[in-house]
């Protein structure tokens, strides 16, 4: 009995001190864990300088920048003028005509882009002869760069010797017309172009979903007796509307910051109907050196995409907690 007493107050004594080193929630505590955050740190820090180099450091600059007036010349001395360029903007109505012209632009480029692109992801989402075709040519307008795309639609919509005016003549629907110098037709052209580039993108997203979409339930809800429409609504979007939601967002914001397309095709004009408030501000910094105004102007564009940003996020995190 006391052998058996002494070899219980051992056990008792060496488990007070097992649960004495390894604390009060009885977990043995992992030696180097320090030393295992550093080295995280240290390999995520080569991914993290460019962004902060190239991305988070113009950014902070861009902003100091647009409270001062500074200006192109090495020998002018700059000066903090708090939020006179903002100022400034508020009664620049050139500026807000042009803000009118990016938000016309973005939405009319990204509804029907967007619209586009789900048809015809669902088309190539079919069991068609040469479908992997159809998916390599799809493509190919987002495997070119914007400057060439721009080239290429300037000599389609050229007035003289355009495949498009060329087309018409031989219809008998009129002689043609200068689509990218025209007052009223500028801005459809240089959308429907944007709208040409900018689809594949959006496709190749929605045809991500589609696939992901387990066919079992569309097999379900056929013999169910429900049409194609019906099995749209309740099987296919419910599966692929996050997947909408992000890329039309994306699409949004990229659409409304453009520059190389427009710039190409129409360099903002006739008269400024297709000035995009990146073109704007482009033209106040490197045509009239009015960097500190043109700072401003970014930093405007920056809110806006925030906002756009921040409505996506919000939308997300309801519809994630409606799931829960």
């Amino acid at each position: 009995m006391k052998c058996y007493r002494s070899a219980q107050r051992g056990s008792f004594v060496a488990l007070a001190g097992v649960k004495r080193r390894s604390g009060a929630d009885g977990a043995r505590p992992r030696p180097g864990t320090a030393a295992r955050d550093r080295a995280a740190w240290f390999l995520v820090l080569p991914a993290l300088l460019p962004i902060l180099i190239l991305s988070v450091g113009p950014l902070l600059y861009g902003i100091a920048l647009a409270f001062t007036d500074a200006q192109s010349g090495r020998t002018r001395s700059t000066q903090w003028i708090g939020t006179l360029n903002f100022q400034d903007l508020l009664h620049d109505t050139l500026f807000w005509d042009s803000f009118r012209i990016g938000l016309l632009w973005a939405f009319g480029v990204t509804v029907p882009q967007f619209l586009l692109a789900l048809g015809l992801a669902l088309l190539l989402n079919q069991k068609l002869r040469l479908r992997w075709l159809a998916r390599a040519l799809a493509i190919i307008p987002w495997a070119m760069p914007e400057v060439v795309v721009g080239i290429m639609w300037r000599l389609v919509y050229n007035p003289d010797a355009g495949i498009l005016n060329e087309t018409l003549r031989d219809l008998g629907l009129g002689d043609g017309r200068d689509w990218l110098t025209g007052l009223a037709t500028a801005l459809p052209a240089v959308i429907l172009v944007g709208i040409w580039a900018g689809m594949p993108q959006t496709t190749v997203a929605l045809l991500a979903g589609l696939q992901n979409t387990p066919h079992e339930l569309h097999e379900a809800a056929a013999l169910d007796g429900a049409g194609a429409w019906r099995r749209f609504r309740t099987v296919t979007w419910p599966a692929i509307k996050p997947i909408a939601l992000a890329i039309s967002a994306l699409n949004l914001i990229w659409n409304f910051n453009s520059f190389a397309l427009v710039y190409v095709l129409t360099s903002g004009g006739p008269g400024g109907r297709t000035r995009l408030p990146m073109l704007f501000a482009y033209e106040e910094a490197f045509r009239y050196g009015q960097f500190g105004y043109a700072a401003a102007m970014g930093c405007v564009m920056v809110a806006v995409i925030s906002v756009i940003l921040a409505c996506y996020l919000v939308g997300r995190i309801s519809a994630g907690g409606e799931q829960r």
